[in-house]
């Protein structure tokens, strides 16, 4: 069985994204696109539409040109977007590079990617070996010669999460970048009078598409945040009277005790699995939000499902498939296959997941993370989820340990909010799931490693710390 979306199909292609914004600008010229959300400086989308000329002719003046790519390493800031769709107008394409990364990380994203020049943060620059690289300053917007307008088929190159073996490269096109973000806009329906608090990394592709991208696209407002910090989110969220916002389940725990934010009307989760219970607690305390999951991964442009503002999702869903989108189940496996999806034909994702009768989609846990305990198969997402509900549980992520008998058995990984015994978490959740599922043991750290996304590095854990499944 196949299942197709109930949202009348959208455009396929036929803009950049550079266009889309231009668009807008020529819209809502006076309407804030960007504001830095540690100083409040604020960039029109006029400004916004100059600024990306100005580094269309930079980059022309350095050589870039299409069939080029463009390294910008940089955390959330107002440029990033200048930076990008000046790229783009040139024909250049973009690979962002994840702020923290290391200096071999970096080395190796710009070799892969073949990066001719890297823009990055004064502080940041000395890092950058064996490539041309500008400094985010003065320079940025002080080239005067002509703006090109190149056309090109790649935009972006983002880098897969890596969650189960080493990051790899993604080829985006215009074609697949603007019929993602209409796809985005159909189901989360942003306008000119939407504010959204934009903390994925935008190097990310979670980070790009629906918290900078879309917004822009649709004329709102997108405050930027360099790292996530609980408090300031919230004071930033109550400052500007945000109306959206779009993060990973952590960002989720946080609102589902947070103090009232009366402007918001749309609260999205994605990157990873959010329990029906945390989802239900947010939704509880912002009765007059749509709350919502969205699925999806690099290969699909963020998207593949995706919430509805005016409905919501069922909790637990990951809403109904994007527009122009379909879904079937092959062996409990999701397959997908739409015009933002980078494969030919059908995409099979690694999610196994199930699909109700009204077109819900749900998701178990990636097929490669299933834990095979005495012929069953254990969802690790499922015993998190468990875990989170705990009042002294501040994170969590399970993993498998080889066992002789069993051939697997489950490991919890703790950080604690408050002290708490193994014995006590052990119990917590062998009273709320099968025997088979039950952990074997708990190891407690200071942090659980995970993507930009969110998502557990559950190799990180198996490779880096193998006493903790000891």
């Amino acid at each position: 069985m196949i299942w197709q979306s109930d949202h009348p199909p959208v455009e396929v292609g036929g803009a950049t994204l550079d266009a889309m914004v231009r668009a807008t600008a020529a819209r809502v010229p006076h309407r804030p696109a960007l504001v830095d959300g540690a100083s409040g400086d604020g960039v029109t989308y006029a400004e916004l539409a100059r600024r990306a000329d100005r580094v269309a002719a930079l980059l022309a003046e350095h050589g870039l040109g299409p069939g080029d790519v463009l390294a910008v390493w940089l955390p959330n800031l107002p440029v990033w977007a200048g930076v990008a769709l000046g790229a783009m107008r040139a024909g250049v394409a973009v690979t962002g590079v994840s702020p923290p990364a290391t200096e071999p990380e970096l080395d190796a994203q710009l070799d892969d990617a073949g990066a001719k020049l890297v823009i990055t943060l004064p502080s940041m620059a000395a890092r950058v070996r064996g490539r041309d690289v500008i400094a985010v300053g003065d320079e940025l917007l002080a080239a005067r010669g002509p703006v090109p307008s190149a056309a090109a088929e790649l935009a972006l190159l983002p880098y897969s999460s890596g969650t189960t073996g080493l990051p790899k490269a993604v080829a985006i096109t215009h074609r697949h970048l603007s019929t993602a973000v209409r796809q985005f806009q159909a189901a989360l329906r942003l306008s000119e009078r939407d504010t959204v608090i934009a903390v994925a990394p935008f190097a990310h592709i979670m980070g790009f598409v629906p918290n900078l991208a879309v917004p822009l696209a649709a004329g709102a407002t997108v405050v930027t945040m360099p790292r996530f910090d609980p408090a300031g989110y919230l004071e930033l969220a109550a400052r500007h009277r945000a109306t959206v916002l779009i993060g990973a389940p952590p960002l989720m725990r946080l609102l589902a005790a947070a103090p009232a934010l009366p402007d918001v009307e749309l609260i999205v989760s994605g990157g990873a699995p959010l329990s029906a219970d945390l989802q239900r607690a947010v939704a509880e305390r912002f009765p007059r939000a749509a709350v919502g999951q969205g699925w999806g991964m690099t290969e699909t442009t963020c998207g593949a499902t995706a919430p509805d503002r005016e409905r919501g999702t069922v909790p637990g869903s990951v809403g109904r498939p994007m527009p122009n989108t379909e879904l079937k189940l092959v062996d409990d496996e999701l397959w997908v296959r739409g015009p933002q999806v980078v494969a030919d034909g059908w995409l099979r994702t690694g999610d196994a997941g199930r699909i109700d009768a009204d077109g819900n989609v749900f998701i178990v846990d990636r097929l490669k993370e299933l834990i095979k305990v005495s012929g069953y198969q254990v969802a690790p997402a499922e015993l998190e989820a468990v875990l989170a509900t705990h009042p002294a549980v501040a994170d969590a992520a399970v993993i498998g340990r080889p066992d002789e008998r069993r051939g697997e058995v489950p490991v919890a990984i703790v950080v604690a909010a408050a002290p708490v015994e193994e014995a006590e978490l052990l119990a917590w959740v062998g009273e709320r799931v099968a025997p088979y599922k039950r952990p074997h043991a708990v190891r407690f750290t200071d942090a659980i490693p995970r993507t930009p996304s969110g998502k557990v590095l559950r190799r990180l854990l198996r490779d880096r710390e193998p006493a903790m499944v000891g």
